[in-house]
Order: C-alpha cells, then structure tokens, then sequence
C-alpha cells in the first residue's frame, strides 16, 4: 500500500468511525441502489406509427412509496434520449418512487403539438397500468429537463384538454397530475429575432402560437404543487425563468418552492451528487404534499408560545 493510499484510507476509516450513521446511511442507500430493477424499452403508446418506449426504474422491495415520476428529457427538443436519464433517476426510485422515463417525438420528427401529446400518452399509460405497476393511479408526477421541463410544465397546465390529448392509445383515460418538477426548465417561447419559428413549431407560426406553447400561460388554480430546480450560473436557460415562474405559481396560490444552486451551470443535475441532492428536495415535496399531506405547524410569528426559542 502506498503511503498516499494509507492516508487516503485512514482519513476515510476515521470519517466512518466518527459519524457511523452517515456510514450506515451510505450502505443502505448502496443497497436500496442495487436493488432497482430496470425493465427497458415498455412500449405505451403510439406517436403517429411510431412505437413510443419508457424505461422502468422500479424501487427495492419494500421502500415503496405507490407513486410514478415520469422523467422527460432535454436536448433543445431536437436531441436527447430517455436513455440520459438513467443516472437522473436513479436516485428517485432509491427514495421509492417508480421512475419512468418516457420517450417523446422530436422536433425533427414531428412539431408541436405531437410532443405533448406523447407526455400525455405515457400519463395515461401510467394511470391505466397503476395497479400492475404497483402505483395509486392518483399519485403520478410529471418531471422534465431543460426542454422536457418545458413539457412537464405544459403538462402539468394542460390537464385533460381535449385538444392537447392526442390518439397515443388509453383514450378516455385522465391526464391530471398529482405533482411536477421542473428543472432548469424553457418557460416560454418566441419567434426568432427574423421572425422566424421556434423550432419546436412549425414554421410560420405567429407570436400567438408560441405563447400558446408556453407553460407561462398555463398556470392556472388547478396546477398541480409545482418543485423548480435552476442554476444560478445558467446562461442556456436563464435564472429568471424559474424566477418568474415561480411568481406565476405563487399569484395563482399554487404550493411552490424553486431552488437555486450557486455557481450551477445548465444541466448541473448531470454530476451524481447534484442529482441525488435535487432528488432529496424533490422527495420532500413529493412527500409532504402527496404521499403524506401535511402542513408546516404555525410558528405563532414570534409571539405567543415559543416566543424567544429558536
């Protein structure tokens, strides 16, 4: 053993024998972790005649929690694949959540509106497949990044409209969702500075076609509990997009918190320790407003019983 390695393993031993809840806590989550089960490529639905795929992530037996986060992935909506995310999500089926993450049709392959239409597909796949799936069919959240923020937002403002449903199969079935979160998310879209548009659209479309296909305006006092996640050195897709949204959320009384991480750039959830603390976040919101519904106690605003205790 080297000397430089010696050090490296004593500093470590004494971390364990110093904090060994933190040790333990480790090696559960090591476990937990080695006991997801993936299942690949689950066709849900259809997107023209294309087959759509979904990735299963299911948790270890027994940390269930019966809840479905349908992960969505960017790439400026001409790029990315389900397939990205598989370090993304991991650490939310460790949590026990069942982590879905879902395929949905390109800009290059077809415009708007196909790709919420796609979301909506694996929505209703999950809801008409929840007991099999092992999920309350009334406990699905809807999580995007980047360009699949944008969707998950869409979704997540768009329930159940009859023209945003699509043919993708499972008809008749709801596309409500319990919860979302939305990472470094596109809020909203405009035409080029030449007036040309969004590729996300098809070409010619108008400044009301681009609002139309904005979260921003589809926030609404039925919107689902709202978790946004955003860095503050973000020059893709600015702070203050998150920003505003969050205000938006917050006018229309919606249960919201946005978390901001200081030096982030765009995509920062892409390092593990990144992912696993948002998941953390995300977990506790989930879980607060979904899993198990309760309130922060009143704090008496520092009068009455409690007063001068911190």
């Amino acid at each position: 053993m080297s000397r430089m390695t010696r050090r490296n393993f004593l500093g470590t031993a004494g971390i364990a024998a110093a904090f060994p809840a933190l040790d333990g806590h480790a090696a559960r989550a090591q476990t937990r972790d080695a006991a997801i089960s993936v299942e690949k490529n689950v066709v849900f639905g259809k997107g023209g005649d294309m087959d759509l795929r979904c990735d299963l992530y299911r948790p270890a037996p027994g940390t269930e929690k019966r809840m479905a986060t349908i992960h969505l992935h960017g790439g400026g909506f001409t790029g990315g694949s389900k397939d990205a995310l598989a370090e993304r999500i991991r650490p939310f089926a460790m949590r026990g959540y069942l982590a879905i993450a879902a395929q949905y049709r390109l800009a290059g392959q077809a415009k708007w509106p196909t790709q919420i239409e796609d979301v909506k597909a694996a929505v209703r796949w999950a809801r008409a497949n929840a007991t099999s799936l092992g999920i309350e069919s009334d406990r699905i959240a809807i999580v995007g990044y980047s360009a699949g923020g944008h969707l998950a937002l869409m979704a997540a403002g768009t329930q159940n409209r009859a023209e945003l449903e699509g043919r993708g199969g499972n008809a008749g079935v709801g596309t409500q969702v319990a919860a979302c979160a939305a990472y470094y998310a596109v809020t909203e879209l405009s035409p080029g500075r030449d007036g040309s548009a969004s590729v996300l659209l098809p070409d010619g479309s108008d400044a009301a076609a681009h609002r139309a296909a904005s979260p921003t305006m589809h926030v609404t006092k039925g919107s689902p509990p709202t978790v946004l996640f955003h860095g503050v050195a973000d020059t893709t897709v600015p702070l203050e997009s998150s920003q505003r949204f969050m205000q938006l959320l917050r006018d229309a009384g919606i249960a919201t918190e946005l978390h901001t991480f200081a030096g982030a750039p765009h995509a920062f959830d892409s390092m593990p320790e990144a992912a696993s603390a948002c998941a953390l976040l995300a977990d506790f919101f989930f879980d607060r407003y979904i899993v198990n519904p309760r309130s922060f106690p009143p704090f008496g605003g520092g009068r009455g019983r409690g007063r001068g205790t911190v």
